[in-house]
């Protein structure tokens, strides 16, 4: 077995009591377990990335019991894109964060951000339905610690409709996970796959309801309508550079659709065949109708970038929702760029914050660094927006691609183009407002450091990069895409792991 493939999940774990405890009143020492710890989070990433681009799928069995019956963690192209994308995201972060002194505004934030890792990574490793399960509850539990971190009767009051919709998403998980095991007797994910291949004429419409009931557990993961009224208030009151981390936890939602309804309820088995394409679809593009109309009448930064990070989310579903291998691939790219897109969207929202004392969407004097600071909001406005010369114009063009073959190109292509119309419009309203249309004050404003801007410019060159590689990133993609709809070889690898 390959023990590195349970390291992304022990790590953190260890980590995040010891800097709760030992380190609690030494900031510094916390900061230097919880970068080092990070960093190295990020070079088992690449390692494990380099070992699942082979094409390889790698099973890790806890307590060296062969599933079905025990816990295993499996390593394939699509989990181990999701491991690299957290962590490479969470280092950015913490360089903010550190930079910028914000951990300083409350305790417990590295070891909370620690567990959040945590769950994450768990979430996208685990080959077990249950113990994903267990990992979702563990990434709500600490990113409802961050998302009221700092205090706030504004905060507290969007912390709880976060956790009260999640919480009521946990306990439909455990229905459909009840039935599930009820019907099959399994909820190990390879073995689900070869029972549904299996399933007496009397379970299916059974196991219809269960997999309709999951899909509405990940669609209140990925912030999908009719459930994504949570998001914005959320996001938006969320401390910024936690909701720049927050950019990934939608997508454990994305996911988990993915994952789940290719290997377990997949295109060929016909007790849920076109099930999930038939709810997801008109789901994903309300969500981006709402979304954009969001952005273009926002009253603040930190709204704008949340209905922004809406939009971005029914993208990705509108290409999840085709279940072809190309519309696959389209959303995976997107995943990565809209990602890092609205972690740096967040962490600029916080450097206007920071530097003008409000993110309200009106005319103020000129804040320090204007100048700076608004040539990276119009770089990350264009990525938001999907406008070209980087990666957002591409995903978006891949999607639209993808859906020439589907039942609903008109009202794909009808509703992206339009809503990116709409986005760029709202950024501009924004950018003009905070940057450009300033009032004039005697007073200039005060220096500010440069440290944080120069934090919040990683995830910035970050885009930049995955323009400049869209050939070979698009390639491990498209192969990605082609392992998750040939769910033989995973099953296989798990089920015949010795």
């Amino acid at each position: 077995m390959n023990h590195w493939i349970i390291a992304p999940v022990v790590l953190p774990a260890i980590l995040a009591p010891v800097i709760a405890w030992v380190m609690r009143h030494d900031m510094t020492l916390a900061r230097v377990f919880s970068m080092a710890g990070t960093v190295a989070l990020v070079a088992i990433s690449i390692g494990l990335f380099i070992t699942a681009a082979s094409g390889e799928v790698s099973v890790y069995k806890l307590g060296n019991w062969d599933a079905p019956f025990g816990i295993v963690l499996v390593l394939d192209r699509l989990s181990a894109l999701m491991v690299l994308l957290t962590t490479s995201l969470a280092l950015m972060v913490l360089i903010y964060v550190i930079s910028s002194d914000w951990d300083r505004r409350g305790r417990h934030f590295h070891a909370l951000f620690q567990f959040l890792l945590m769950g994450v990574t768990g979430a996208f490793l685990t080959g077990d339905a249950f113990n994903l399960f267990v990992f979702f509850e563990v990434l709500l539990i600490a990113s409802y610690g961050l998302m009221i971190f700092g205090g706030g009767g504004m905060r507290l009051r969007a912390g709880l409709q976060y956790v009260v919709m999640n919480l009521a998403g946990s306990t439909l998980f455990l229905v459909a996970l009840g039935t599930i095991y009820g019907v099959t007797g399994t909820l190990n994910i390879a073995d689900l796959a070869v029972k549904m291949q299996e399933l007496p004429a009397e379970d299916v419409a059974l196991m219809r309801v269960a997999a309709m009931l999951l899909m509405i557990v990940f669609a209140v993961k990925a912030a999908l309508f009719p459930v994504q009224f949570w998001l914005p208030a959320t996001y938006a009151n969320a401390p910024a550079p936690v909701a720049a981390m927050f950019a990934i936890m939608t997508k454990v939602g994305a996911y988990a659709i993915l994952r789940f309804f290719t290997i377990v309820f997949g295109p060929d088995v016909a007790a849920t065949n076109s099930m999930a394409a038939d709810w997801l679809l008109p789901g994903a593009l309300i969500t981006i109708v709402i979304g954009a109309s969001g952005v273009l009448g926002a009253k603040r930064l930190l709204s704008l970038a949340s209905f922004a990070v809406l939009t971005s989310m029914g993208t990705v579903m509108v290409a999840i929702s085709m279940f072809t291998p190309d519309a696959a691939m389209a959303a995976l790219y997107y995943i990565i760029h809209s990602t890092f897109a609205a972690a740096a969207l967040f962490l600029v929202a916080d450097l206007v914050v920071r530097y003008r004392m409000h993110d309200a969407l009106e005319i103020a004097p000129a804040m320090a660094r204007n100048g700076l600071i608004s040539a990276v909001f119009f770089v990350v406005a264009i990525a938001v927006a999907g406008m070209p010369p980087l990666g957002g114009f591409l995903g978006k063009l891949l999607v639209l691609e993808a859906a020439q073959t589907s039942a609903g190109m008109v009202w794909i292509w009808g509703v992206i183009l339009v809503s990116s119309l709409v986005m760029v419009v709202g950024f501009a309203r924004a950018g003009s407002m905070i940057f450009w249309n300033t009032q004039e004050t005697e007073e200039p404003p005060t220096p500010a450091s440069g440290l944080p801007i120069a934090a919040a410019m990683v995830p910035v060159a970050a885009l930049v990069l995955l323009a400049i590689f869209a050939g070979p990133l698009t390639q491990y993609t498209q192969a990605t895409a082609e392992q998750l709809f040939n769910p033989a070889q995973y099953i296989s690898a798990v089920l015949e792991a010795k």
